[in-house]
């Protein structure tokens, strides 16, 4: 525990009342969200493409249905702000019915993804791999947000940034260990190593989630039925929206999360493909990449507690995007990993700081009671366009890559690298045009005397 104090980062949001122990145990719920992220974003879309050879716009597809569940964390978020329980919990029944939820997909998962590569079976296995995928999605989230609204709950108000922000970084290092324990699992790649390493993730995720809820939120905290209620969805939206440059502040959001988001389903399969990496080597590129965000993080904190502009930090990293982007194309030719594994951290470090400094820009526009209606627009706005993203880039790498196959380009294009290419290629353009948009707000602040936030960094409903 003292090594823990002195290390551990912003192990200062303890206190008396939410000790440093109970708090981290708290955080496994984090760490349960960051291994059924892997599993879906870090791990099957290599195995569904390479191994079991099934197309990469409907893997494509298949990953972006979680994140459809995404805009109605705002939602979520609500109903345990203001659930009425008879058991007297808030919180409790949204984290356990999320809990069952990732349990209920993972548990089904593998099966339907082998039914998927089966083309006697094939429809069979992709209804059973779509609802297996939105379960896990939708658990994801259930559960996050309303484990986050927990921890909120918990921590004294002096403490409540910081305590959040070390869930945060927990989601990251989960997302790091759960990507070396399952790229390590799979280094033998077979189907019945694949069906046990996602059903012991299931299994892993009940366990770490119960530990993680046991005796945390004290009964009698549900509202009672003389509670009055709060201003309406439709008052909140309205207040937000009159703000100014709002619409440009969320188009680039969308944008930039577009841009980003466009290779999820594509950098392990083109580590594979194109670079002849081992499904655990591939795996490691998600830990890289949650990396890269980690410290992202960070150093959005050092800025933010500085001082610094959330737009310029934004700004910074799509920057950093475009040169992310730029190292993972020139890793083909050079058939070079350590370009590729750069190139990935350095994904995760531009989308860590045009997450937080988007994030923080957001919040600073919002106040009172309409805080979580901004942070829930800037996850809803963020998880679409991402989820759109995906699903359109693994459909251009299949249409581009086919047409390649059969020599319908020119020259050197007509390679195996080509689809990959052309989705890198879009998302450097579409990080150029984020930039476009951002630029506006930061001169019209310039001019407006370099306002930035007053009080020191933190996050208090960090969403993914």
């Amino acid at each position: 525990m003292k090594v823990a104090t002195a290390w551990l980062p912003f192990a200062d949001a303890a206190s008396a009342d939410l000790p440093l122990g109970r708090l981290l145990r708290l955080a496994l719920f984090q760490v349960s969200v960051g291994m059924a992220s892997v599993l879906l974003t870090g791990t099957l879309n290599r195995v569904m493409i390479v191994e079991l050879s099934i197309p990469a716009g409907l893997v494509a597809v298949m990953i972006a249905i979680p994140l459809l569940v995404a805009p109605l964390r705002a939602l979520i978020g609500h109903k345990s702000d203001t659930h009425r329980s008879v058991l007297g919990w808030r919180r409790v029944p949204f984290i356990w019915l999320g809990t069952l939820m990732q349990f209920g997909g993972l548990a089904i998962m593998p099966f339907a993804l082998l039914l998927m590569s089966d083309p006697a079976k094939a429809t069979l296995g992709i209804i059973a791999s779509a609802i297996a995928f939105l379960l896990t999605g939708a658990g994801l989230h259930v559960t996050q947000t309303a484990g986050l609204a927990l921890a909120t709950d918990l921590a004294p108000p002096d403490k409540r940034p910081r305590a959040v922000a070390l869930l945060y970084v927990m989601l990251l290092a989960g997302t790091i260990l759960a990507a070396l324990a399952i790229g390590s699992l799979l280094v033998d790649f077979s189907a019945t190593r694949l069906v046990q390493v996602i059903q012991g993730a299931a299994v892993v995720t009940l366990v770490l989630n119960l530990v993680a809820l046991w005796k945390q939120e004290p009964r009698g905290s549900s509202l009672r039925p003389s509670d009055p209620a709060g201003p309406s969805f439709a008052v909140l939206w309205r207040t937000f929206i009159a703000e100014a440059r709002t619409a440009r502040l969320l188009a680039a959001i969308g944008i930039g999360a577009a841009a980003f988001a466009m290779q999820d389903a594509l950098l392990e399969p083109f580590g594979g493909e194109i670079l002849g990496l081992s499904v655990g080597t591939t795996t490691m590129l998600t830990g890289a990449w949650a990396a890269g965000a980690l410290a992202g993080f960070c150093l959005a904190g050092r800025s933010l507690s500085r001082g610094g502009d959330p737009l310029r930090l934004a700004g910074t990293g799509l920057v950093a995007g475009i040169t992310a982007f730029l190292l993972v194309l020139f890793a083909a030719p050079f058939q070079s990993s350590l370009l590729l594994f750069t190139g990935a951290a350095s994904i995760g470090l531009g989308l860590g700081l045009f997450s937080v400094g988007t994030l923080t820009e957001t919040m600073a526009r919002a106040s009172g009671e309409g805080a979580g209606l901004a942070l829930g627009a800037w996850g809803a706005v963020q998880a679409s366009c991402a989820g759109m993203a995906i699903a359109i880039g693994g459909t251009l790498r299949d249409l581009i890559s086919q047409a390649a196959s059969a020599g319908g380009l020119s020259g050197a294009l007509n390679n195996p690298a080509a689809g990959y290419a052309s989705v890198y290629i879009i998302e450097i353009i579409l990080l150029l045009a984020a930039l476009v948009a951002l630029g506006p707000l930061v001169a019209r602040r310039r001019q407006g005397g370099g306002q930035t936030l007053a009080q020191p960094f933190g996050l208090r409903e960090f969403p993914t």
